[in-house]
């Protein structure tokens, strides 16, 4: 699917030192049109720095950024024409309108006049207050009038670094939604997150971050899928199918689930309750094998009482991937 669309962003072997550190280790990914692309990392693992790379307020050691098939260090007002970026909190003047915030960054812009103003204001949903004081304005108007601003140049791909930062969950709903139909509109979003369930319910595709290393790039669905799923065997006796579980390829066996500590047993678990444990072995296979896995079991004797599947979610795979780091 993506094949078929127009690359908008298209990061290639991106590299960066500073003091001789290598912050940054050859990261890889691309932005299609109408997408919303996850970018997700721990604190410290370089989402902030290649956030500037990408809109050219740093520069790269190595490596090429493109917007548009425009190169950002080399065509640099090229490129930037097709991007719009808010990083951390807009930056707006409290004691103006909103509408008067617009009128200020539209004279910096050819060509962008009151009928513009007037576009993205609808577009943000904003008509009611447009003409209020900013400083009258809750957090999640002053984010919809900094992602106004950012698109009066008709941007083709929006940079947002944490868009739901210290909302409350109606104004995380209402984002996620407004978003949404910004992407259906045709404009690629980069969404830099900390908020791993907004990722997985928001975004098309995701790259996560570590160590400044892009380590995994793709579909959230996809890349779930491939991590394979937490499958819990309620059996006896136990010791036999335990060990004969273990000798099969493609079957991870973690132990049995009233023996695993809370460090060792998958996040996927945590939910069930401890008089649920008993008896049962816990393993990590793909879900195609467990019909196989089940016959193997009955023919070796072994009675199964249960099996349950513990589907992983994003934040499974992030702390699986990037061995429990702190998400930031």
């Amino acid at each position: 699917m993506a094949g078929d669309r127009e690359r908008v962003l298209s990061v290639r072997d991106v590299r960066k030192s500073i003091r001789g550190k290598e912050i940054i280790k050859g990261i890889s990914f691309d932005v299609y049109g109408g997408e919303i692309f996850g970018f997700l990392g721990p604190n410290g693992s370089g989402k902030t720095t290649t956030i500037r790379m990408l809109v050219d307020l740093i520069k790269p050691s190595s490596g090429v950024v493109t917007i548009c098939g425009f190169d950002v260090q080399k065509q640099h007002n090229e490129a930037m024409q097709y991007v719009g970026c808010i990083v951390e909190n807009p930056e707006l003047y409290g004691y103006l309108t909103g509408w008067e915030n617009l009128e200020h960054f539209a004279r910096m812009l050819p060509d962008t006049g009151e009928e513009r103003i007037r576009e993205v204001v609808e577009l943000v949903g904003m008509d009611a207050r447009i003409h209020d004081k900013v400083k009258t304005y809750s957090l999640g108007m002053r984010q919809r009038l900094g992602i106004a601003q950012a698109l009066l140049a008709r941007p083709k791909l929006l940079i947002l670094d944490e868009p739901t930062n210290g909302l409350d969950p109606q104004g995380i709903k209402e984002m996620r939604i407004f978003i949404r139909k910004l992407a259906k509109g045709g404009l690629s979003l980069f969404v830099s997150s900390h908020l791993l369930s907004e990722i997985q319910q928001l975004c098309d595709r995701v790259a996560i971050i570590s160590k400044g290393q892009v380590i995994a790039v793709g579909e959230v669905d996809e890349l779930i899928v491939q991590s394979g799923s937490t499958v819990l065997w309620s059996v006896d006796p136990a010791d036999e199918a335990e060990a004969w579980l273990g000798r099969q390829q493609g079957v991870t066996v973690l132990g049995r689930r009233e023996e695993l500590s809370e460090e060792d047993e998958p996040a996927v678990l945590s939910s069930l309750h401890a008089g649920e444990r008993a008896g049962t072995i816990v393993t990590q296979l793909s879900e195609e094998r467990i019909p196989e896995i089940n016959r193997g079991l009955v023919d070796a004797g072994i009675r199964i009482y249960a099996i349950e599947m513990k589907h992983p979610t994003l934040e499974d795979l992030f702390l699986s991937l990037t061995e429990g780091e702190k998400i930031g």
